[in-house]
């Protein structure tokens, strides 16, 4: 038992360590200083070069060569010279525009088009001192079971923006015990396999962010099984910055107890 609870410890400071290098990443969530909704009608935006404004065809900027804008693809940066037009998939990770040493993100959400600039200078990433956690506890480690939808299920949620919507896949509902009760949760995929539960408990609002948090699993076993740790929830980029557009958990998907484990509410240094 020593032994689990060391190793348990180990992985989670390893896991926690590479989270937190992720977060400090020069244009990660961190590095965000603006979001911006774009209109039909070009228009400048502070501190960046060239017009930029949407249309029901996708993002344009307006800019010259000299402005030193550049669209990132697959083989290379293309340099704006003249009007480009974007075309970012709802719900997705936006097409990045390179300016010096910022990076525009344009995104779509819902049937509109917005910007957000990421800035290595910005003061959430500078000082930024570590994400708080709970202390690791093995309680926190559940056996839980996977059923598996017959098809998966698109679902709408909202977000922390007012009026925005995501739209999600669900795959099913985790089962697990806790605190001598079955709780079931609706899981949508992980983004690089496993499961994914985005989930409110009671301690949002107090010491965890408001919006819930999220926890990833490994692949379930052929007959279901899967190991959900609540030691590894972390916030959402809602919780770091105030220029994401994090969606909401699915409906249900609340437990009424204090699941005091994993991330707690970060400190702002913009606050």
């Amino acid at each position: 038992m020593t032994s689990t609870i060391s190793d348990l410890h180990t992985s989670w400071a390893a896991w926690h360590a590479a989270r937190e290098d992720e977060l400090r990443a020069p244009h990660g969530w961190l590095s965000l200083t603006n979001l911006q909704w774009l209109t039909p009608e070009p228009s400048a935006v502070e501190g960046l070069p060239g017009l930029w404004s949407a249309t029901p065809d996708g993002a344009v900027i307006t800019a010259a060569a000299a402005d030193g804008l550049s669209v990132r693809t697959v083989r290379e940066p293309r340099l704006v010279d003249g009007s480009v037009t974007l075309h970012p998939v709802d719900g997705l990770p936006g097409t990045l525009v390179e300016v010096g040493d910022k990076v525009v993100e344009v995104v779509r959400r819902t049937d509109t088009h917005a910007l957000r600039v990421r800035d290595p200078e910005a003061v959430t990433r500078t000082a930024f001192a570590g994400v708080p956690t709970f202390p690791v506890d093995e309680r926190w480690v559940l056996d839980g079971l996977f059923e598996p939808y017959p098809e998966p299920q698109p679902i709408t949620v909202g977000a922390v923006v007012d009026g925005l919507e995501h739209h999600l896949t669900a795959v099913g509902v985790v089962r697990f015990e806790l605190d001598g009760e079955e709780r079931a949760l609706v899981a949508m995929p992980g983004k690089q396999g496993g499961l994914n539960l985005h989930f409110r408990d009671a301690t949002n609002g107090h010491s965890t962010y408001p919006g819930g948090r999220s926890v990833r699993t490994g692949d379930p076993t052929d007959d279901g099984r899967v190991t959900v740790d609540l030691n590894r929830l972390t916030n959402l980029p809602c919780a770091f910055t105030d220029y994401a557009t994090c969606p909401l958990p699915p409906e249900g998907n609340t437990l009424d107890v204090a699941v005091e484990a994993g991330e707690k509410s970060p400190l702002r240094p913009d606050h």
